[in-house]
C-alpha cells in the first residue's frame, strides 16, 4: 500500500511538472511570437525604460549575438556562445553494473536559455524526471539546475571566429530523495572556441563543488573538460565527435577518472520564422577507459532557438 501511495504521489507530481512546463512554453511562446510578428530590426523607445526593455529584446538579442561566432550548440558540452532557445534533451544509458541496469532521462535538466542582457546568458533548467529499471526499480525528479554565462571576448566569422566565455552553475537540492544530491553545488567554468572555415572546436572544463566542501562522501568534487569537434555539411548539417572527461578527486568515485567519446550529428538552424527556428540531435555516448560508470548511453536533442 506504501509503496502505491508513493507511486501515486509521484504521478501527480509528474503531470503537475508536465502543466507547468506546458504552460511556461506556451507563455513563452507568446513572448516570442509577438515581437516576430511585429518585425522589429531596430531600437524602439516608448519612453518607458520598462517596456523599452522587453520591446527590444529581440533586437538586443541579435546585436549581442551579431558578435559571436555562429556555430551550433554541441549535444554535450556547453557552448560558449550566447544562445536564445527553449531545449529538451532525453537519454538512455545503459550503466555499467553487474545487470547493466537502464536509466532513462526525461530532459536531462535542460531548459530555457535568454539573453536578458550583453553580455550574458541565464539558463534556467527544468528538473530532469528520472527512471532506473533495475530491481527494485527508482524514479523521481533530478535537482534544479541554473546557469549564468558571461563573455569574455568574441569575434564573428569576419572577425577572427573565436569566443571566450565564462560560466558559473548552480544546482538547488529540490529533487526526489533517489535522485537529488542533498546539497547545493556550485561550478565555476572556463569555456573558449575557434572557427577556421567551416570547421569549429569548442571547449569547456569546469569544476563541481557541492556546498559541504571536499569531502569523501556522496558525489563530491569532480573535474569536467568537454570539448566538441564540428565540421558544417550543406549550411545545416553538423556532424561532430565529442571528448567528454571527468575525473573525481573526492566522493564516491574518488581517485577515478572517465572518458567517454560523443559521436553524433546535429541538423539546423532550420529556419520557422523570423527568429524562431528548430534544431535536432542524435548521438551516442561509450567509455574509451575501463573506469567508465556507464556502458552506453543515447542521447536525443531537441530545441527551438529564437
Amino acid at each position: 500500500m506504501r509503496s502505491k501511495a508513493r507511486l501515486c504521489l509521484s504521478v501527480q507530481a509528474f503531470y503537475s511538472k508536465i502543466r507547468l512546463a506546458a504552460l511556461l512554453s506556451g507563455l513563452l511562446a507568446g513572448f516570442v511570437a509577438a515581437p516576430c510578428r511585429a518585425g522589429y530590426t531596430d531600437f524602439t523607445s516608448t519612453g518607458n525604460p520598462v517596456v523599452d526593455y522587453f520591446v527590444n529584446w529581440f533586437p538586443r538579442a541579435t546585436r549581442i549575438q551579431s558578435e559571436q561566432p555562429h556555430w551550433i550548440t554541441p549535444l554535450v558540452t556547453v557552448t560558449p556562445r550566447l544562445e536564445q532557445e527553449l531545449r529538451y534533451d532525453q537519454s538512455w544509458t545503459t550503466m555499467n553494473a553487474a545487470r547493466y541496469p537502464q536509466l532513462d532521462n526525461y530532459g536531462t535538466s535542460k531548459g530555457v536559455e535568454l539573453i536578458p542582457f550583453n553580455p550574458v546568458e541565464v539558463i534556467i533548467g527544468i528538473p530532469a524526471y528520472e527512471a532506473e529499471q533495475d530491481h527494485p526499480s527508482k524514479y523521481g525528479w533530478a535537482d534544479e539546475t541554473f546557469l549564468i554565462k558571461g563573455r569574455i571576448l568574441s569575434g564573428n566569422e569576419e572577425n577572427g571566429n573565436y569566443i571566450l566565455t565564462a560560466f558559473f552553475g548552480l544546482s538547488v537540492p529540490s529533487g526526489s530523495d533517489v535522485y537529488s544530491s542533498h546539497h547545493f553545488g556550485f561550478t565555476p567554468t572556463i569555456a573558449g572556441g575557434k572557427g577556421w572555415g567551416d570547421f569549429s572546436i569548442q571547449s569547456t572544463l569546469g569544476f563541481s563543488i557541492p556546498d559541504n566542501g571536499f569531502v569523501h562522501t556522496g558525489a563530491g568534487n569532480s573535474l569536467v573538460w568537454n570539448t566538441a569537434f564540428q565540421y558544417r555539411v550543406k549550411k545545416y548539417f553538423w556532424p561532430e565527435v565529442e571528448a567528454n572527461y571527468t575525473w573525481w578527486p573526492t566522493g564516491e568515485h574518488q581517485g577515478l577518472n572517465q572518458l567517454l567519446i560523443t559521436p553524433g550529428l546535429v541538423i539546423g538552424r532550420i529556419p520557422i520564422y523570423g527568429r524562431v527556428g528548430m534544431t535536432f540531435g542524435l548521438g551516442c555516448q561509450f567509455p574509451v577507459t575501463d573506469q567508465g560508470t556507464i556502458h552506453r548511453n543515447v542521447i536525443l536533442s531537441g530545441r527551438i532557438p529564437f
